[in-house]
C-alpha cells in the first residue's frame, strides 16, 4: 500500500498488491467516505440523432461516497464499493458503485479521526509493500501443488499430477515417467513465475529434492530452499507457514505471526493452559489484566452489530493498551485464521492461567 496523503480524517492511498485490497476492504466500511475517479452516464446527453436514440455519454469525474457496504472474495482482483453519492458533477444523492482494482487511488476520509486499529492495520499495509509474493511448491512423487504466501494469505495456484505409472511396475520405466513428469512442471513454473520470484520445496520423501536437482540442471537464478515437511497439500504448506520451517524468509510476514500465534493458543487449549475465548473469558481476562496478546479477526472486530460487555469489539479493545496488551488482526484467508472463526473469532493467550 502506497501512502500518498496521512491526515487524521483523510488518508489517500495507492492500491499496489491485491493484499491491499483486502486491506481496503476492512477500513471501508459505512460510516466512512470513498472517493476515486468513476463514471457516471450524463443523462443531459440523451435525445434523438438523425432520427435514432442517442445514449446518455459516460462522463469520468471524481465520485465520493458515503459507503453504505462492500464486496470482496479473497485474493479476487477487485473491490466491490456501494454507497450513495456525496460529491460529483452530478447524480448527487443516487446510488454508485467503485469497482476497485490494483493500481487505483482512493480517498477515505471520516466525520471522526480513523481508530487505532485502522492506523497498525494501515501500517501493516505499508510494511507489506517491500515484501514479495512467495511460491510454495509441495511435492509429491505424482502430484505437485503450487501456492503462493503473501503477507496475509495462502492462495492455492495450480496443480499438477502425473497419470498412469511411477509407483509400481517396471522401475527404469517408472523413473522415465517421474522425470519427464518432473520436466513438464518445471515449463509451467518457468510460464507462470518471475524470475524474481523466489520458490520453496516442500514436502515429505525425497521428491522434491529430485525436483531441485532438475531446477538446478536448467540453469534457474531464483532464490530455491528445499524443506522437509511431514505432511504433503495444503496441510503441508500450513505446517511449514506454522513451524517457521522456512527461517527467516517469511519471518516478517503477518501470516507467519498469525499462524504462529493460533498455533500457540490451540496448543494451550488443548492442556488447559493461559488461554481464554468467549466472552465471559475474554472480559474477566480484560478486567484482571491478565491478556498478553490478544487475537481476532479483521472482520469481527469492525462489525457494528456484534458486542461485548455492552461495546463493538472495536470500543472494547481499546482497553488492551491500558493492561499493556498486544492486539493482532488475523486475516481469514489462511487455515489458522478459518479456525479462529469456529471459535468465535477471538482469543487470547494470558500471562498467566485464570
Amino acid at each position: 500500500m502506497k501512502i500518498v496523503k496521512r491526515e487524521p480524517t483523510l488518508w489517500r492511498l495507492r492500491i499496489e498488491t491485491e493484499d491491499d485490497l483486502w486491506t481496503l476492504s476492512h477500513l471501508a466500511r459505512p460510516g466512512i467516505q470513498l472517493g476515486m475517479l468513476g463514471e457516471r452516464r450524463d443523462q443531459t446527453t440523451t435525445g434523438e440523432e438523425g432520427g435514432r436514440a442517442k445514449s446518455a455519454e459516460r462522463k469520468k469525474m471524481w465520485i465520493k461516497l458515503g459507503i453504505t457496504s462492500t464486496e470482496y472474495q479473497s485474493f479476487s482482483e477487485h473491490l466491490r464499493v456501494h454507497g450513495i453519492i456525496e460529491e460529483a458533477h452530478f447524480d448527487v444523492g443516487l446510488h454508485h458503485t467503485h469497482n476497485i482494482e490494483v493500481r487505483d487511488e482512493v480517498q477515505l476520509s471520516s466525520s471522526q479521526p480513523f481508530s487505532s486499529a485502522d492506523y497498525e492495520l494501515l501500517r501493516q499495509a505499508e510494511r507489506a509493500a517491500s515484501q514479495t509474493d512467495i511460491a510454495l511448491a509441495v511435492v509429491e512423487t505424482d502430484e505437485i501443488v503450487l501456492f503462493y504466501i503473501t503477507p496475509r494469505g495462502l492462495k492455492e495456484g495450480a496443480t499438477w499430477t502425473m497419470r498412469g505409472g511411477g509407483k509400481r511396475g517396471d522401475l527404469k520405466q517408472s523413473s522415465g515417467i517421474a522425470a519427464t513428469f518432473r520436466a513438464n512442471v518445471i515449463k509451467a513454473v518457468n510460464a507462470t513465475l518471475n524470475d524474481s520470484t523466489p520458490l520453496i520445496l516442500c514436502g515429505p520423501g525425497h521428491a522434491r529434492d529430485l525436483l531441485l536437482q532438475d531446477l538446478k540442471a536448467e540453469g534457474h537464478s531464483r532464490f530455491i530452499k528445499s524443506i522437509a515437511t511431514s505432511m504433503a497439500g495444503r496441510a503441508g504448506a500450513n505446517e511449514l507457514i506454522r513451524d517457521g520451517l522456512a527461517g527467516e524468509l517469511l519471518n516478517e510476514y503477518a501470516i507467519t505471526k498469525e499462524a504462529h500465534l493460533l498455533d500457540q493458543a490451540w496448543t494451550r487449549l488443548s492442556t488447559n493452559g493461559a488461554v481464554a475465548y468467549g466472552r465471559e473469558s475474554l472480559i474477566r481476562a480484560m478486567s484482571e489484566g491478565a491478556i498478553e496478546t490478544f487475537l481476532i479477526t479483521a472482520e469481527l472486530l469492525r462489525d457494528e452489530g456484534e458486542t461485548i460487555q455492552g461495546k463493538t469489539w472495536a470500543k472494547w479493545t481499546e482497553g488492551l493498551g491500558d493492561i499493556g496488551a498486544e492486539l493482532v488482526q488475523c486475516s481469514t484467508d489462511h487455515d489458522a485464521g478459518q479456525q479462529l472463526i469456529g471459535l468465535g473469532g477471538a482469543v487470547a493467550l494470558l500471562r498467566y492461567t485464570m
